[in-house]
């Protein structure tokens, strides 16, 4: 797997309502972070995003931390920053635009990076993914305690009591909710076979289009996650920050064919507006009640998808 030609299908968690309990679970902390596989190959190491990316040049601290694995190893896990004794997306999101190496460099020494790692998919040149996650746990366990930060297992608990406990506590150190797994289960690549009950009503979302122009966007025309087959929505109005990464995105975008065509859609308030279509979309992260009022807050662009 280290040295496939391809990159390396993470897997994915569906959204639940309320949290699983059972025979046979285990319970993780949900980070809020980046999704980042690491690779130790034979003679170096290579940082992936979960969209495939290669972002090692922007993590120089995490790369170097990852040379100590032994070849042939494969983690997933999440990429944190820690600030005021919480982590901070934010901070996740400015160290992985590091546009050059001496920037890099600089908020390595600055914002240094965490790595919370949830499994193990590859040991030193032996694909573990088909082995029950309670070992591929316990192989995690033992491949980095010895280490020590900034390469840390994830906790895991099997009691839901104490689950329930890090859902309504952890929230204050930047945790966004559960991850569940069934301690049997092979690593689902590419499935989204693990569950995740995330805080209140804060959801994904296709970003399908902006009403406003592509240097002022406005608002963001959003398709919900579970909710392919009803109409888009109209987001509220963005933060000036949230203008400016929009901006930024969709020169990106235009760049390479995308951010082109147009639309009407409903806006709440408005009736129908006009909107311009990206192509491919983006993804953000929303706060939206299960009804249509009022209109989905964006909480931030998903840009390490």
């Amino acid at each position: 797997m280290t040295g496939g030609a391809g990159p390396v299908r993470v897997a994915l968690a569906a959204a639940v309502r309320s949290l699983p309990r059972g025979v046979g679970l285990a319970y993780e902390p949900k980070f809020d972070g980046h999704r980042l596989v690491v690779l130790r190959t034979a003679s170096d190491v290579v940082l992936q995003a979960r969209s495939g990316r290669i972002v090692t040049a922007a993590f120089p601290d995490l790369a170097a931390a990852a040379r100590r694995l032994p070849a042939g190893t494969v983690l997933d896990g999440e990429v944190v920053v820690w600030h005021a004794g919480r982590t901070d997306f934010a901070l996740v999101q400015r160290r992985a635009a590091a546009a050059t190496a001496a920037r890099a460099a600089v908020l390595a020494q600055s914002l240094p990076a965490s790595y919370a790692a949830f499994d193990v998919l590859e040991l030193a040149g032996v694909d573990v993914r088909g082995r029950p996650y309670e070992r591929r746990r316990a192989l995690l366990v033992d491949l980095l305690l010895p280490l020590g930060p900034p390469l840390q297992p994830v906790p895991m608990t099997t009691d839901p009591e104490l689950a329930e406990t890090w859902y309504e506590t952890l929230p204050a150190s930047g945790i966004e909710g559960l991850v569940v797994k069934r301690l049997d289960q092979a690593y689902p690549a590419g499935r989204r076979a693990w569950r995740k009950l995330r805080h209140t009503d804060v959801r994904d979302a296709a970003v399908i289009g902006y009403t406003g122009s592509p240097r002022r966007p406005l608002a963001l025309v959003l398709v919900l996650a579970g909710a392919e087959d009803e109409a888009p929505l109209v987001s509220s109005p963005l933060s000036a920050g949230l203008r400016t990464e929009l901006a930024a995105a969709v020169t990106r975008a235009s760049g390479t064919g995308g951010g082109t065509g147009t639309g009407t859609v409903t806006a709440i308030g408005f009736g129908e507006v006009p909107f311009r279509l990206l192509d491919p979309p983006l993804a953000a992260e929303v706060r939206h009640s299960s009804a249509r009022h009022p209109p989905p807050e964006v909480l931030r662009l998903r840009t390490d998808l």
